[in-house]
């Protein structure tokens, strides 16, 4: 399942963040993986820069109600921009599994996508991520996000003209079970939107159904 959030980003922090990329030195993106033969992108390499960019990121996202309630984060990968220019991309591949950080690693359960750049600014660059034989991909507006499953099969295509500028990040949802998880969206979800239509026993009975499983799936709180 994946969830697009069109209003991830303000105007203000996409000025931000574009200053930051225009300022910063960005290095070959291998250096985190040098062995990754599908990865042709640049990553930022400047340690005041990625700290003012991350925690910009990092808050437009665990701000934001929707991402909070479809990823039930426990733990986020600080996001890195990654900048993709003509004849970069980044092969078929799928995210480690566990992603290993300063603070200690965390389990990959999903990705993330944030764009920064407007659309129209490049030529090619979709996120494409494969759902069996069928590719599905995704080219958002600046400020925009896409939110997918870490184990999927997903890759950029090439850049054929002007410059891709994303955010990427990881999460650790305290519920592992992606099925289990996209249940208690759903049902969040319908008691957000119908619940006050609802009457007040079976509403009460609702929320004690969500709160059931949350408490016999989550495997982190």
């Amino acid at each position: 399942m994946f969830k697009e959030i069109p209003d991830l980003l303000s105007a203000e922090a996409l000025r931000q963040l574009r200053e930051i990329a225009a300022a910063a030195p960005f290095i070959d993106g291998r250096i985190t993986n040098p062995h990754n033969t599908a990865k042709q992108n640049l990553q930022l390499h400047d340690q005041s820069a990625y700290q003012r960019s991350s925690q910009l990121l990092m808050q437009a996202l665990m701000a934001h109600e929707d991402f909070r309630n479809f990823a039930m984060p426990v733990a986020v990968a600080p996001p890195m921009l990654t900048r993709y220019q003509p004849g970069m991309r980044y092969g078929a591949h799928a995210d480690a599994a566990v992603i290993r950080l300063p603070t200690g690693p965390i389990r990959s359960d999903l990705s993330c996508t944030i764009f920064v750049n407007d659309p129209g600014n490049y030529e090619g660059g979709e996120l494409t991520v494969h759902l069996g034989t069928r590719p599905v991909p995704f080219k958002g507006l600046a400020g925009s996000a896409i939110v997918y499953p870490s184990d999927t099969l997903h890759e950029v295509a090439p850049v054929t003209r002007g410059e891709r500028l994303v955010a990427i990040s990881f999460i650790q949802s305290r519920i592992a079970d992606p099925f289990r998880r996209e249940i208690l969206y759903e049902m969040n979800e319908v008691a957000a939107l119908e619940g006050l239509g609802m009457r007040p026993e079976n509403y009460t009975r609702m929320r004690l159904l969500q709160e059931r499983l949350l408490r016999y799936w989550t495997d982190k709180p």
